[in-house]
């Protein structure tokens, strides 16, 4: 009787190990951008982050969800990537919102789409030698691709992908190379989130603005997914690039202590001081 009271304990235990563990998996990958949120919420400056790292996760996100229809992996995993998405546009939302109030000159808005009166508006237009062709015709151009003045713009671009995505999965699900390459691509581009942030730092030789928290919370973070990946036996793609996402916050972290002097006085000359 102790015998099975024992087991029936151990099961118990580790059920609600496994439930805290696929708990921690869902929140903790959106806890990170807390700090950071709050951080360009108070200052009013979302100079500092880049939204690249916005695209980064819902590229590889959305890439992960289409994979889940292809190769079933955790429920957990695919809950994480819907609640990672969601979050991205909300930080989208208040970095676009805090941009446009910090303009002192208005700049001409770039959109993703373009709208009926413009279209009409180039057609009038077009005979015409030396006029400025109606904003959303430049939008398209790579120079201001993923650097949109209006929300909306955001949310087209991501719905145009994520149509795409799913009518050719939805086409090629049975040819299993191409579900596995899905699944590469997915957990290489979340792995390569530090990447636009790194850039960020080295172009402009400070880490102001970035919450060091936010990247501490990364690495934590990252250690425990790429264990949790390798406990849990998740398709390989999942433990190798989870192991180059740790190497890439470490980075930042030297950035953080290499550009530690200016990021000191810039906050200074923020501040007035």
């Amino acid at each position: 009787m102790d015998w099975i009271i024992s087991d029936e304990l151990g099961l118990t235990v580790g059920h609600l190990v496994g439930w805290g563990a696929a708990g921690a998996m869902i929140i903790g990958g959106v806890a990170p951008y807390i700090p950071q949120y709050r951080q360009i919420k108070r200052t009013q400056d979302a100079e500092g982050f880049s939204l690249y790292v916005c695209l980064t996760l819902l590229v590889a996100n959305t890439l992960r969800i289409l994979f889940w229809f292809g190769k079933r992996y955790e429920l957990p995993l695919l809950i994480q990537s819907i609640v990672m998405n969601i979050t991205m546009f909300v930080m989208i939302h208040l970095c676009v919102t805090v941009r446009k109030k910090n303009q002192i000159i208005r700049a001409r808005e770039r959109i993703f789409t373009a709208q009926p009166d413009d279209t009409a508006r180039w057609l009038d237009q077009r005979s015409s030698i030396g006029r400025e062709k109606p904003r959303s015709f430049y939008d398209m151009d790579r120079k201001y691709f993923w650097a949109w003045t209006d929300f909306q713009s955001y949310l087209d671009c991501m719905l145009v992908f994520s149509v795409l995505g799913a009518a050719i999965t939805y086409l090629l699900i049975e040819f299993s190379p191409f579900v596995e390459l899905i699944g590469f691509l997915a957990v290489f581009t979340e792995a390569m989130l530090g990447a636009p942030q790194i850039a960020k730092n080295h172009q402009n030789k400070s880490t102001e603005g970035m919450s060091l928290s936010m990247v501490i919370m990364w690495t934590c973070g990252d250690i425990f997914k790429t264990a949790y990946f390798v406990i849990r036996e998740a398709p390989t793609q999942f433990w190798v690039c989870g192991g180059l996402q740790v190497s890439l916050d470490i980075i930042i972290l030297f950035q953080v202590w290499l550009y530690h002097d200016k990021t000191a006085a810039a906050r200074r000359l923020r501040r007035g001081d």
